[in-house]
């Protein structure tokens, strides 16, 4: 399945609003999937020197990443379909 980084710039945000703005994904992910739409809400880090936050999701296309953001109202620049590399164990 595809994974897809959602970047987003949050001049002078705050810890509640990343809180908020990170719930709101994820009720909103869980209702699109619960309707047969499948994406998952994966994880987000927060740059704070550079309020940008990097969420991570995985979906078959990048137009349901773009749908749920929409509907979640959160902010974001753009969506980029990304490659995980985790080392071998």
């Amino acid at each position: 399945m595809p994974l897809y980084m959602v970047e987003r710039d949050l001049p002078g945000t705050t810890m509640e609003r990343l809180a908020a703005a990170q719930r709101a994904v994820v009720e909103t992910s869980n209702r699109f999937a619960a309707r047969g739409e499948y994406i998952r809400y994966i994880r987000s880090i927060y740059i704070p020197g550079e309020s940008r936050c990097l969420c991570l999701f995985e979906a078959p296309k990048a137009e349901t990443v773009d749908e749920v953001n929409e509907v979640a109202n959160t902010p974001f620049t753009k969506i980029i379909e990304v490659i995980e590399l985790t080392p071998e164990q």
